[in-house]
């Protein structure tokens, strides 16, 4: 089966140079290979991205459940601080019964109204916590909620990408099998130019002339190099850029104005 530019080169221009004709189709297959590898390229990226917001939706759920954790831990130490105050109490208590002072016992119940006002004030942070706890527990359900979902994403995401990844690397395998039969069906002075230009001007070294201007640079060409790219006995190329020039019957040589 023919390439797309060959086909399109056949119908378009029966009698273009031979040259110009298989640079044309090297051209289009390059350009081909380079999207492809473009593709390639964003592959992993794209992959990291779906992995990084899994793992960031995991963090957050990590952290919900951390900050329970720690709410229920400090719960259970205002707990122990207000048993160890009643505990106080207690033995205050008990040293009033067994003192006949009235300083003693006055001190002993100024002791005992302190751990109360105490208590009352650890209990009021336990309210508070209660009502961070609720909170808490509330955002551990909807961090689990988003962890799920993006784990699920980044799995069907990444199931999708490994098989458009296979299917790239499927393509540019055939692609480039016969790169090099192409190049080499090529004459060996003009390959020579092709191969050096498309390291500095990339997928975009034969160019086309359309009223009077390169295709690349779109500056305009000498009345001789229009004569020269119509003739289509050699190969031309811009007094500018440098790229190869060529030339279809399509094309419009009349200089717009």
């Amino acid at each position: 089966m023919l390439d797309s530019a060959r086909y399109a080169v056949a119908e378009i221009s029966k009698f273009m140079l031979d040259s110009i004709e298989k640079l044309l189709i090297l051209q289009d297959r390059d350009r081909r290979i380079g999207r492809l590898n473009g593709e390639l390229a964003h592959i992993e990226p794209e992959r990291q991205m779906l992995q990084a917001k899994a793992s960031g939706a995991q963090t957050a759920l990590e952290q919900a459940k951390a900050r329970v954790k720690q709410i229920e831990s400090d719960r259970k130490a205002l707990e122990l601080e207000v048993e160890s105050k009643k505990q106080l109490i207690a033995r205050y208590a008990n040293q009033q019964l067994q003192t006949r002072k009235n300083e003693e016992y006055r001190a002993l119940s100024h002791e005992i109204e302190t751990c109360r006002g105490e208590i009352f004030k650890i209990e009021d942070k336990e309210i508070e916590l209660m009502e961070q706890a609720e909170m808490a527990h509330k955002q551990v359900s909807l961090a689990t909620q988003d962890a799920n979902a993006a784990r699920k994403l980044m799995e069907d995401q990444l199931g999708q990408l490994a098989a458009r990844e296979q299917n790239l690397k499927k393509e540019l395998a055939e692609l480039t099998t016969n790169r090099e039969e192409l190049a080499n069906a090529v004459e060996d002075s003009a390959r020579g130019r092709y191969e050096r230009m498309i390291r500095s001007k990339g997928d975009n070294v034969l160019v086309g002339v359309h009223h009077g201007v390169c295709g690349g640079c779109h500056m305009r060409l000498p009345p001789q190099l229009l004569v020269q790219c119509q003739g289509q006995q050699e190969i031309v190329t811009c007094s500018n850029c440098g790229r190869i020039l060529y030339y279809t019957r399509d094309m419009d040589l009349a200089i717009a104005d």
